[in-house]
């Protein structure tokens, strides 16, 4: 992954409720849903951050579902 060098824009890491993260530009209004995640950085710091955090890609509801299934 490389990011070009006039790339200076400022990003940060948002979170929905289901844990799914994004980054977003830092100026523009977070979309509904989501919130801040703590991580502010060059696009491929957020991402870094992204990939260092988000290990399991299953949305909230469903971990929830099968952790149910399993005690069941």
């Amino acid at each position: 992954m490389t990011e070009s060098k006039d790339d200076s824009a400022l990003y940060i890491v948002i979170v929905n409720d289901e844990e799914q993260y994004s980054i977003w530009p830092h100026r523009k209004v977070l979309p509904p849903g989501w919130r801040l995640a703590g991580k502010t950085g060059s696009k491929l710091e957020c991402k870094a951050f992204i990939d260092e955090i988000w290990t399991d890609m299953r949305p909230l509801s469903l971990r929830r579902s099968m952790e149910k299934n399993v005690k069941a």
